[in-house]
């Protein structure tokens, strides 16, 4: 089928709009008609080719919409259903089997190697091979994934927003409620207000924690933080963060961390801001770790999520009112993808969504 897809040919090249052909799902495969994707910085990195070359290439990685028709095999979701998209596992190694799918040991092969699980891509123009991305490939009007990939949402939950609970709302979220799991009256510092971040520091309203400390250098975002639940906000570049840190939490460091900017000054602010037996969730990049004393670093991978378990939570979450990641989002016509791709970057905007149908 044709559809409209946003296509980036060579590193750093602007995301074209253009008409792709679509194959259909084979066995253990959906079709899905993208309603809305959310944008995430990993879709620049794919995008510039900071990660993988893939190109030419379809991003997009946390998209929501309807399924259309399903492929053999398929038994869970039917047409009509209303669903968001995750990562891609394969379900069958150790991670898996032991309810670990964010552990995946084909990961980095079904997310981040542009083809389905057959080793083949369902894009293509011309007769040229078009790379997708997590088996979404959600930068588009249509898309063809893995029933793995996919959460069925309720019909209360507004479909839009659905999208970024797959990637970085679940990963900010997940690495307090699944992996740091901080007690009622805790400390924890938060490094980085994106959309990760700002979902950790929910989180940790949600466990009651009673010191939380947001750290960026954006005064806009520190006040959102605040108002999402951040007991204290730190401007890392108009002061010491540690030391403030340390000075808010009676000079012992908090409890917990959460390092959601992928810089070595926030992996070792994070760090030094911790108590010497404090945990910190390392969901990006660091650098030195210096002196860990007795730290523990956790790396944490999409919030060592069960998606098809932890979303619905999360919606639940929302719906009560203890979640108000709708605060995060600005949506976008597709048709300003590039518009979207550049305030994601700059901060403008901490989650832009993409809307394929207005």
């Amino acid at each position: 089928m044709k559809i409209n897809a946003a296509v980036v040919h060579s590193p750093n090249d602007p995301y074209v709009i253009e008409e792709v052909d679509l194959a259909p799902p084979k066995s253990d495969e959906v079709l899905v008609k993208i309603v809305a994707s959310g944008v995430c910085h990993t879709d620049y990195a794919l995008a510039s080719g900071e990660i993988t070359p893939l190109h030419p290439v379809v991003p997009g990685h946390e998209g929501a919409g309807v399924v259309e028709c399903v492929g053999d095999g398929v038994a869970d979701f039917a047409p009509g259903d209303r669903v968001c998209m995750s990562f891609s596992y394969c379900g069958e190694c150790y991670s898996c089997t032991t309810g670990r799918p964010y552990e995946c040991e084909n990961n980095w092969l079904l997310n981040f190697g542009g083809r389905c699980y057959d080793g083949t891509t369902r894009l293509s123009k011309d007769g040229v091979v078009i790379s997708n991305f997590f088996n979404q490939a959600s930068f588009a009007t249509h898309a063809v994934t893995h029933r793995n990939n996919l959460v069925r949402v309720p019909d209360d939950m507004d479909l839009r927003l659905t999208g970024p609970l797959g990637c970085g709302i679940q990963t900010g979220a997940g690495a307090v409620l699944n992996c740091l799991k901080p007690e009622p009256g805790s400390s924890i510092i938060v490094v980085g207000c994106g959309g990760v971040g700002m979902s950790a520091i929910m989180a940790a309203k949600i466990c009651r924690c009673s010191t939380i400390i947001a750290v960026d250098t954006v005064d806009l975002r520190l006040e959102l933080a605040q108002e999402l639940g951040a007991t204290h906000s730190i401007n890392a570049g108009a002061s010491d963060a540690v030391a403030v840190a340390r000075d808010i939490t009676n000079g012992r460091g908090a409890n917990y961390a959460v390092n959601a900017s992928g810089s070595m000054a926030a992996s070792n602010t994070a760090i030094e801001s911790t108590d010497l037996f404090g945990t910190i969730a390392a969901i990006s990049r660091d650098g030195s770790y210096g002196l860990l004393n007795s730290r523990v670093i956790r790396g944490v991978t999409e919030g060592h999520s069960i998606p098809s378990i932890f979303i619905p939570q999360l919606i639940l979450y929302y719906q009560a009112g203890l979640f108000p990641f709708d605060k995060l989002v600005g949506f976008y016509p597709f048709e300003d993808i590039n518009k979207a791709s550049a305030d994601s970057l700059s901060g403008k905007t901490i989650k832009p969504i993409l809307l394929m149908v207005t």
